[in-house]
């Protein structure tokens, strides 16, 4: 990996919470960082590419959008943790997916239209070869953290 620019950790930081919603984003952030378009589009190709960016997205409040969320801890036996969370990625209402030391290994969130649709995907989860045992984490209150990372 090569190392951050001056110009890529001040369009990272930009990108962490201005993204402006306008019919060209990518041009008005150029704007900003005094280059053009062009130059944005390729340092963002370039930084995906090197792991350091993994999605760029908006945020949707899914309650008021009539979705149901859930914070899923998997139990999955070491040789099959890659695959397991593989076949979860494929979920479109799979928001993360990370591995965890401990005994529940790999855990997720899924956010689904209503309870039968959440039951049916659990259960498919829950049917994977490897997974040993699920608990399905469902929040009392929700809390939203707005993490931004100022690179200097």
């Amino acid at each position: 990996m090569t190392e951050l620019s001056t110009f890529d950790k001040a369009l990272l930081n930009l990108l962490q919470g201005h993204l402006p919603l306008c019919r060209h984003p990518f041009a008005a952030l150029a704007e900003e960082l005094g280059t053009d378009e062009g130059t944005v589009l390729k340092r963002l190709s370039a930084l995906k590419q090197e792991g350091y960016l993994r999605r760029i997205g908006t945020f949707f409040d899914s309650n008021r959008l009539g979705y149901r969320g859930t914070l899923v801890a998997l139990r999955v036996s070491p040789e099959c943790l890659k695959p397991v969370a593989e076949a979860i990625n494929l979920y479109p209402g799979a928001t993360h997916n990370y591995e965890r030391e401990g005994r529940y290994n790999l855990w997720f969130t899924l956010l689904s239209p209503d309870q039968s649709h959440e039951q049916q995907v659990l259960d498919e989860i829950r049917a994977l070869p490897g997974v040993d045992d699920m608990l399905n984490l469902k929040a009392k209150k929700k809390y939203k953290i707005n993490v931004q990372f100022r690179l200097r």
